[in-house]
This record gives C-alpha cells, structure tokens and sequence, in this order.
C-alpha cells in the first residue's frame, strides 16, 4: 500500500494494490477506513438459504465494510460455547473481512432462562437477544448484572410484545389509508425507559439495538445527560424515509418499522447532535419468496450493507445536511470504539462521482429486498482492502 489508513484520515486515493498491481491515482478517488456495523445477520449457521458468511462478508467488502458483528439469531442459537462454535468454525474458514459473533442473552433467545454467558464471554463482542425484546424484568436486570461481571455489553432489541396486536408496519398515517395493523411507538421506547431505569440500578454498558421513533431519541438524550452509559444505533432507511414511502411490497417490511416523518426528523437530529451515536444497516436478507408476500404477509427484514454508504452520501453529505467527518465517525469510529474492535490498515477506494440506480440484482447478498430499489445514488466502492488483501474490487 502506498499509503496507511486510520480513522481519522480519509481524502483523494494513490493507492496500489499490491497484490494484483492495481493502481488508483486520481483526484476522483476517496479512500475511507473499513467501515464497521455491529448489527448484521449473516444467517448461518442454521438458514443459509437466505446468506451465508461467505455470501455476507463479500456484500459487506462491497460496501466498503472490514468489520461487522453478526446477531444470534440461528440454528443453533449461539448460548452456549458449542453452539457457539458452530457460527465460529463457518467464520474462520469463510469470512474475508472481520467477523464478532453475538452470544445471546438467553437459552433459545425465548426469554426464559440465561444463556451461558460465562461461557461465550471471551469469544463474543457481546451480548444480545437481537429480534426479540426480553420481556422480563428479572431476567434482563440478572443478565446485565452478569454482563458488568464479564466486562460484556447488553445490546438490546426493546420491543414490549404485549404492545404489538400483530402490527406489522408503523401505526401511523400509511397504516390507517390503507387498512394495516400497525405497531404502536410505545413497543419500543417503552422497553428503552425501562432498560435504562436497570442500567442505572446496575450500571453496566448499554446499547440499544435500531431506534426508531422520536421518544426514543428523546429518553436516550435524557439518559446520556445522566451520565447513563448508553449508546444507541439507526439505519439509513430510518432518516431518509417515512411510513407514507411505503409501497404494498415486503421490501418495505421491517422491524422496528419505518415511522413517520416527525420521527424520521427526530432521528436525524439524533445522529447529528450526537444522541445516536453509530449507523447499522440492520442487514437481514430473507428469501425472494419470504419477502413476495405483501405488508401483511412477508418476513422482517431487508438487505443494507452495499446501500449504506451511497445512500447516506447522496442523501444527507451532499446537500450539506451531515458532514462527512460525521458520517465518517458514525460509521468508522463509533461503532469500534464502543465495541472495542481494531481498525488496523483496513480501508475502501469510492469513486464519489459515479452516478447510477440502485439495481438489486447487482447485489452480492443472497438477500435482494431493500426499500432503495431505483434509488440514484452517487459513490461506487471500487475496491476494498483488509488485513493488506483486497477482499473486493469493482470490475466495471
């Protein structure tokens, strides 16, 4: 490499890949630290069909991302070292880029008893029960008082289920013209006061998993002036969208749901003031038969690592709402500070000024569902490099 790379540098490329000769030296060329997202689903072990670790690290490398931490959700459940070990053989011989194992909170990820957090604790970047809210008091104030024990993190999906009735998008505007069940606020920021009245109690580190709504944003801002040691995450879909975007299409179905535009404005307040500290795509692909289903009818979930960047840059750095150096932070410097993951000389090459519609079918992910289809954007990764090896490079 003709140049190192930190989190604080980024600008115009002269840049060789030495491993295959290639050359980037021009002014239209911007090298950024590896990206880093803490909430992804790569989907194996148990459902492949939908990704594979091999299949999610190369979405990741063309989106410019070296480092992602995958949620629990599988088969098995990461709960114990065994099951655990079965995502971690996959990671060392399939993964391309830096790949931190969740463990979960409990047994199953079912609420009802605590995982092996002891256990998994060395080999875990922390502790979630991501898609599934822990419901109980008890439970979620025994797991924090383990966590702070082992020097881990709770991550939490907040989501009070008593409060769903089988919602399914956000309980807004959208939802009444067009007869939907929606999913009330309250389900989240609820579960959020209530996390944080535990943190408190207990002081172990806290960060909340994909906020969504204005109260959210409210309470977390509140807590931080506390002093609480709580950092929270939202996706791009989140500040570039609200519910009256939707389309009766299952690539508009995700969970928390995309709110409406008084909460789409809260969150970029949020991110720009600094109470939402990090950006996460949320990556879950599904099958293209789980996700043809319609609003009511499809899986949650949709794809966002090879979105994020462009998405972000065309939408909120060029018009002069965000500055790079934000957007940067909150997808480089953030994320690996709070979980403590290494940068190293890991970096991507962007050409700024490539212009094109978002196409689905170009996506390296299994996964195809994302709200951005035909979306224009600006910013190609035209190469991204890892441990000193190109792990993507743009043939066009």
């Amino acid at each position: 490499m003709a140049q190192s790379i930190n989190a604080k540098v980024y600008g115009s490329a002269s840049v060789v890949l030495s491993d295959d000769l290639t050359v980037f030296n021009s002014s239209k060329y911007a090298v950024f630290p590896g990206f880093c997202d803490v909430h992804v689903h790569f989907r194996e072990p148990g459902f492949s069909y939908k990704e594979t670790i091999r299949s999610g690290c190369a979405s990741a490398a063309r989106g410019g991302y070296t480092a992602v931490c995958t949620m629990p959700n599988l088969n098995p459940v990461p709960d114990d070292l065994e099951h655990l070990k079965a995502q971690t053989d996959i990671i060392e011989t399939d993964a391309c880029i830096h790949v931190y194992p969740y463990g979960a909170i409990t047994v199953g990820e079912k609420g009802e008893t605590l995982a092996d957090l002891e256990g998994m604790a060395p080999n875990v970047c922390a502790f979630s029960d991501d898609g599934k809210g822990v419901q109980s008091d008890d439970m979620m104030r025994e797991a924090m008082k383990r966590a702070k024990a082992l020097g881990k993190m709770i991550v939490a999906h907040c989501e009070v289920n008593d409060l769903l009735h089988g919602g399914y998008i956000h309980d807004g505007e959208y939802a009444r013209l067009h007869g939907h069940r929606g999913i009330c606020s309250e389900s989240e920021w609820a579960q959020v006061a209530r996390d944080i009245e535990l943190v408190k109690e207990i002081g172990c580190k806290y960060h909340v998993c994909h906020i969504s709504t204005k109260e959210t944003v409210d309470i977390i801002r509140k807590a931080k002036a506390e002093g609480v040691d709580i950092t929270c995450e939202t996706g791009p879909h989140y500040l570039v969208m609200n519910d009256m975007d939707l389309q009766e299409d299952g690539r508009f179905k995700m969970n928390p749901p995309i709110r409406s535009e008084e909460d789409r404005k809260a969150l970029l307040e949020g991110i720009l003031d600094g109470t939402i500290d990090m950006l996460a795509t949320d990556h879950a692909p599904h099958s293209a038969e789980e996700k043809s289903r319609g609003l009511e009818k499809s899986v949650f979930g949709i794809v966002g690592l090879e979105t994020a960047f462009p998405i972000m840059y065309t939408y909120l750095v060029k018009p002069g709402i965000m500055t790079m150096e934000r957007l940067v932070e909150v997808m480089v410097e953030a994320p690996r500070k709070r979980f403590d993951l290494p940068l190293g000389e890991d970096f991507s090459i962007w050409d700024l000024d490539a212009e094109y519609e978002i196409d689905p079918a170009e996506f390296v992910s299994l996964g195809k569902a994302t709200t951005f289809t035909g979306w224009k954007v600006n910013g190609r990764c035209m190469a991204t490099v890892c441990d000193g090896k190109v792990v993507w490079k743009e043939d066009k």
